[in-house]
């Protein structure tokens, strides 16, 4: 995370019929003045107003948001947000965007990882810790087998608030309103906790900008320098298979630091001592983002300063809706999760008005679909982007679609987790296309809340670790064991494309 200091230029805040409002004293920007490249066509009936705002989106129905008891508070709230200093820069967004071009054509590919939702209570230095260094393991194992980098996007910093599919939730014959994220509400089951609280917004953006400040640290201070590969296994891992190969890997790496050091290479090159890591989350709770809207002094563009990347949701991704409104006017790279509801016509639209210029690396497709679905519903996908000339990193979520209940508990299986991602290294073989990433709710805590993988948590274990307070969450030694499958599976992509190549030239 490069510290570009793209200082907000021209921003103030005031109140607007009960309603925070940022405003630049330039107009609102025009998207089709600043594209430079060809736009794609988007249908006239959704076409509207061509001019983009950080408040645009109120204009439009917004699904998801929160019901708050007195908006003068909201107000309030996100006015306080909005004076304070921004938690990414713009530069570091450019810069995500040129990595995440190159996973659009094979040259690199994404990690997304983290928690399902963070929570106040479980705020702590050493859990943010243990999930870095495993993000860090993992992209050493996947870069040591595809042979390629690794972009690294963290759920964290910013992942508070979640999607639900009902408003209100019913126990023992009490009905009190869903638990939406900390961000929003508790996840105690009582009214007091359940009222949705608009100073959790100023807290959220704390703990944000706290965590933000240890990545940093970590990034740059000299803990994910690869001098240190061996060192970042997580202690309860130390022992188990995955540890055990993760170390060997570790080993061989140390080995070729060696070797190259001998050669003449200088240990303090910045690659050697540093690394880049970005922050990410689900672009849910709009009052919030619009309060962290900033304008680029150096680009004269509007940036969503909360995460560097963010995405938009299954059940917020209608066309001519709020979310994706805001979404297509920062200049973030973006994503859209997609399930197999989606229509091969509508994602063309999609695309067309989040990545009207077609600018690589602006827009990532994450699917969540189950493997049989996927298997069924993603070529028509791939045929329909590639007919259209749109370009696209594909990801793979494989854990949206393969939640069950079981014993009582919300939990997903190791299996079918691991048979999605198949499916989607499958599918993308088959269509000659490029598998981009994948994105996976997991922690560095040792928890019990997905069933099987080499950890062999079973139905009965579910009870004996079970932390999260939203949806199941992989455990370290199941994250690198998928770390692994993923890295066998880039590692024969690679060998084929080379033979193809081979043949080509004789």
């Amino acid at each position: 995370m490069k510290l570009q200091m793209s200082q907000p230029q021209g921003v103030r805040a005031r109140p607007c019929a009960g309603v925070l409002r940022v405003h630049s004293r330039r107009p609102a920007v025009s998207v089709s003045a600043i594209a430079s490249e060809p736009r794609l066509v988007v249908p006239a009936s959704l076409q509207g107003a061509s001019t983009w705002s950080s408040t645009s989106w109120r204009s439009k129905p917004a699904l998801q948001q929160p019901e708050y008891l007195d908006q003068s508070e909201v107000v309030k709230a996100c006015e306080e947000i909005a004076r304070m200093p921004p938690l990414i820069f713009a530069g570091e967004c450019r810069t995500l965007q040129q990595r995440l071009a190159k996973a659009a054509t094979g040259e690199a590919f994404v990690l997304f990882g983290g928690d399902c939702a963070e929570a106040f209570s479980q705020f702590s230095a050493n859990r943010i810790r243990d999930l870095y260094r495993l993000l860090l393991q993992m992209s050493t194992v996947l870069a040591f087998g595809g042979g390629v980098p690794i972009v690294k996007l963290g759920r964290i910093a910013g992942q508070f608030a979640k999607p639900r599919s009902a408003p209100t939730e019913t126990i023992n014959g009490v009905t009190l309103p869903a638990y939406r994220g900390d961000i929003i509400n508790g996840p105690e089951f009582t009214e007091e906790a359940r009222r949705c609280d608009p100073w959790r917004l100023v807290r959220a953006y704390n703990q944000s900008a706290a965590t933000l400040n240890l990545l940093r640290g970590f990034s740059y201070g000299g803990y994910a320098g690869l001098s240190r590969v061996s060192q970042w296994n997580l202690d309860f891992m130390k022992n188990t298979p995955e540890g055990h190969a993760y170390m060997d890997i570790a080993k061989r790496v140390d080995e070729a630091i060696q070797f190259m050091i001998a050669c003449g290479m200088d240990t303090n090159m910045p690659f050697m001592r540093e690394t880049e890591f970005y922050t990410c989350h689900e672009c849910l709770l709009l009052d919030y983002e619009e309060a962290l809207t900033r304008l680029d002094s150096t680009t004269d563009r509007w940036y969503g300063c909360s995460a560097h990347f963010l995405w938009c949701g299954e059940r917020t991704r209608q066309l001519d809706h709020a979310h994706v409104e805001f979404m297509r006017g920062v200049n973030n790279p973006i994503g859209v999760k997609v399930s197999d509801k989606m229509d091969p016509n509508d994602i063309v639209t999609l695309i067309a008005m989040l990545n009207p210029t077609n600018k690589p690396g602006r827009l990532s497709i994450i699917v969540r679909m189950g493997a049989r679905k996927l298997r069924e519903r993603m070529p028509a996908l791939i045929e329909a982007v590639q007919r259209s000339g749109q370009v696209v990193t594909w990801v793979c979520d494989p854990m949206h679609g393969n939640t069950e209940t079981v014993t009582g508990y919300k939990t997903r299986r190791y299996e079918n987790i691991r048979s999605e991602i198949e499916a989607f290294f499958d599918v993308h073989e088959q269509m000659g296309t490029v598998p981009g990433g994948v994105h996976l709710e997991m922690t560095g805590d040792n928890v019990t809340e997905c069933i099987g993988g080499g950890a062999s948590v079973s139905e009965d274990d579910l009870n004996s670790r079970y932390h999260t307070h939203c949806d199941p969450r992989l455990n370290a030694e199941q994250s690198l064991e998928i770390a692994f499958y993923v890295a066998q599976r880039l590692r024969q992509r690679r060998e084929k494309l080379a033979a193809k190549a081979a043949a080509a030239s004789q």
